[in-house]
């Protein structure tokens, strides 16, 4: 359903996407994964039709980005960062707006609103004005908004940021009921915990593709095994850490340094030890598995 050859923005002399080439299938929860700065939100805009490539193209159901942007967007909805909702609209008026914008016909409506109103949970604020709604409310009432036409393909630029975990459950459980009636989904978020989520997702990191499997397989393909060490002045302990000949990267955690080295079993002791001598202590040593957000550092510190 979406497919990206070498896709390629830039702003002046910054490269914000940097060729970046994959496809997503049907039906697919498809995530773009990465911190500000990576290219998500640009991606995200090119493939909506709403900024042109500088270089590559996409196809959305076929149609090219490149060459016919105003048609992509009939198979589409898109959700940006800040969507265009009317603050002075009732959540009902702003959605029938919307499927006015969309051309969803009458006699379709009642039942696809009723079934809005009931994912979203804002059937008993209906009446409400979208300015007085809460930042998760806005968020799914802008999702809602989305999907009145039913799209094939649904492009949603961090829906989850500052929301409340509530409301955050709420959107997920939004998204995956479209993806289970067979709409492709393209997601961008920094939140590496969300990550797990996707049926695959794509690592960017300054406009380029770091890695693109499933989380599984990731977390999988990480080298070596990594140590947690609880240990004080975890910052200032994180370069005598690296300092240690076993250790191929140290990175802080909180109050924990996560050290990836051959054997946890055997290198875990040493960089303990060492730490100890430099005058840091040590609470706990264990084995852990890797997280997203390990592999990630990871990826980055081998891009460099």
């Amino acid at each position: 359903m979406v497919e990206l050859h070498g896709l390629t923005r830039r702003f002046g002399d910054v490269v914000a996407v940097d060729g970046l080439s994959f496809s997503v299938g049907r039906g697919e929860l498809f995530g773009l994964v990465g911190p500000d700065g990576a290219g998500k939100t640009t991606t995200l805009r090119m493939l909506a039709g709403v900024l042109r490539p500088d270089g590559g193209d996409a196809s959305l159901a076929g149609v090219s980005v490149a060459r016919d942007p105003e048609r992509v967007k009939h198979s589409l909805a898109y959700m940006s960062q800040r969507f265009g909702l009317y603050a002075d609209l009732t959540v009902e008026e702003n959605l029938e707006f919307y499927a006015d914008l969309y051309k969803v016909p009458r006699a379709a409506r009642p039942a696809r609103l009723e079934r809005l109103y009931h994912f979203s949970a804002l059937g008993p604020f209906r009446t409400r004005l979208a300015g007085q709604l809460s930042g998760g409310m806005k968020q799914k009432l802008a999702l809602s908004c989305s999907l009145v036409h039913e799209p094939e393909i649904l492009l949603l630029d961090e829906p989850t940021f500052g929301v409340d975990p509530i409301s955050r459950r709420d959107l997920w459980l939004i998204v995956h009921e479209r993806v289970a009636a067979g709409t492709t989904v393209l997601v961008s978020t920094a939140y590496l915990d969300e990550a797990e989520r996707f049926d695959r997702l794509a690592m960017l990191h300054r406009g380029k593709l770091l890695a693109l499997d499933t989380a599984v397989a990731l977390q999988a393909a990480f080298p070596g095994e990594l140590v947690a060490l609880q240990v004080e002045r975890a910052r200032e302990a994180r370069p005598h850490a690296e300092g240690v000949p076993s250790v191929r990267r140290a990175a802080v955690f909180g109050d924990q340094l996560h050290v990836s080295v051959a054997s946890a079993e055997t290198d875990g002791p040493r960089v303990a030890a060492a730490l100890r001598s430099a005058g840091f202590a040590v609470a706990s040593v264990r084995r852990v598995e890797p997280s997203l957000e390990d592999v990630f550092i990871e990826r980055i510190a081998g891009a460099a």
